[in-house]
């Protein structure tokens, strides 16, 4: 392998002393013992250097973070010795092994997820604004395969955005997908106007709007342009593995059965999945077919995944949104007793 590069996120400030050092002290010895480009940037580290070396620098600053949260103090000697001991692992390593866990993204500290999630407007920060939205992002960050439903306007796709782009910009992740089933709510996609992609425009301009807030017009062009950043209708999703990646399925109600099991056996290496979705706004035309409802039942007691759900209180929008989804919730609950009373 040629040389590789890898970030990682560190806390900031004096909370980073007993991980990187006085004076950064471990990452001079490290660079010095590994012969690794290694540097301390806002709230990460760069490294960069031969791929035996970068993940044996990778290795080491894990093993000190774990010091530092028990408590010990390691001395310069044992600093050098743990470095060391890393280098000798990683050089009779097999390449096969090498090349599965070299890049892998590692939190330090769970400092990736302390705080409001950070996003490329400056100044913007995403905070959840109730107990359930936090329980959210808590199952995301713990969970690499997530479900939320949800009524319109809870956030549960607007958090899945932040949490998405904030792993971006932290270095955690390589790359965004935000997908979306084209079915028509009523409307009838094949008498739009356009070719393909004007078609399915509209369905997935509510992702943008989500993106739109958290990053510039130009960042969002050049990272789509760079394919850094993708949304693709549901189709698209066929046939590929996503490594290094947040893969967000949105109004995933609306996917069947089948359509949610080739969706989820796109998850990668080193990825996460976020699927989103409001059961009682199923626009199949047999909404027994729901792939949301079905992974949920099927998934509940897989390791690995974790099921959430908003109700009408975590309702971020316009304050009349959250009377307008309490005032269909009975008929969405009892659809039997509605139809008796229309006739």
């Amino acid at each position: 392998m040629s040389s590789v590069e890898l970030t990682i996120r560190v806390p900031q400030g004096a909370e980073r002393i007993p991980m990187l050092g006085v004076a950064e002290r471990n990452l001079k010895m490290i660079r010095e013992a590994l012969g690794v480009n290694i540097a301390a940037r806002d709230g990460s580290v760069q490294i960069s250097g031969e791929p035996r070396a970068v993940e044996a620098a990778r290795r080491a600053i894990e093993r000190l973070d774990e010091a530092s949260r028990s408590g010990e103090n390691l001395s310069r000697h044992e600093v050098l010795e743990l470095i060391t001991q890393l280098s000798a692992e990683t050089k009779a390593m097999p390449e096969d092994l090498l090349r599965k866990e070299i890049g892998s993204p590692i939190i330090v500290s769970g400092s990736l997820w302390d705080g409001p999630l950070d996003v490329y407007v400056r100044g913007r920060r995403v905070d959840p604004k109730s107990a359930n939205q936090k329980h959210y992002l808590d199952t995301i960050r713990h969970n690499d395969l997530v479900l939320c439903s949800g009524p319109a306007g809870t956030g549960k796709t607007y958090l899945a955005v932040a949490a998405a782009v904030h792993m971006l910009k932290a270095g955690a992740i390589r790359k965004v997908v935000l997908v979306r089933p084209a079915v028509e709510a009523g409307e009838k996609l094949g008498f739009l106007p356009g070719d393909l992609e004007a078609k399915v425009n509209p369905y997935l301009r509510p992702l943008l709007d989500a993106l739109h807030d958290m990053m510039d017009f130009g960042t969002l062009q050049r990272f789509m342009i760079n394919d850094i950043i993708e949304i693709a209708p549901l189709a698209f999703m066929r046939g590929r593995t996503l490594n290094d990646a947040v893969i967000i399925l949105d109004e995933a109600q609306n996917t069947t059965k089948g359509q949610m099991k080739m969706f989820l056996t796109r998850l990668g290496q080193r990825s996460k999945m976020i699927i989103t979705g409001d059961t009682t706004q199923i626009d199949l035309p047999d909404p027994r077919e729901s792939g949301l409802i079905d992974a949920a039942r099927r998934l509940a007691r897989v390791k690995g995944v974790g099921l959430t759900s908003l109700d009408s209180t975590d309702i971020v929008r316009h304050d009349l949104v959250q009377r307008i989804v309490d005032a269909y919730g009975a008929e969405d609950r009892n659809p039997k007793t509605t139809e008796a009373s229309d006739r």
